[in-house]
């Protein structure tokens, strides 16, 4: 499977499991992401992005989005959308 880079973490939330994703490319809700970092390395489903604490279903370039990840994250790890 092919995998494009959309962005990086740049903080998290570990009390809720919100990583703080910086997009450099456009992601939607239902797509699977790969995060990946020195000791981070998992696929999930984006469940829900939010854009100042607001639900939106697609966010894109340049916008600073939290999304909840199923384990946990660091600054700098990187993200990947995967394209079946």
């Amino acid at each position: 499977m092919e995998e494009k880079e959309v962005g990086r973490i740049t903080h998290y939330y570990g009390n809720i499991s919100v990583g703080i994703v910086e997009l450099s490319d456009t992601l939607k809700v239902g797509d699977t992401i790969h995060i990946k970092g020195h000791t981070s390395d998992f696929n999930q489903t984006v469940d829900s992005i939010q854009i100042e604490h607001k639900n939106v279903s697609e966010a894109k370039a340049g916008d600073l989005v939290g999304i909840k990840v199923i384990q946990k994250v660091h600054p700098h790890d990187k993200v990947y959308k995967i394209i079946p």
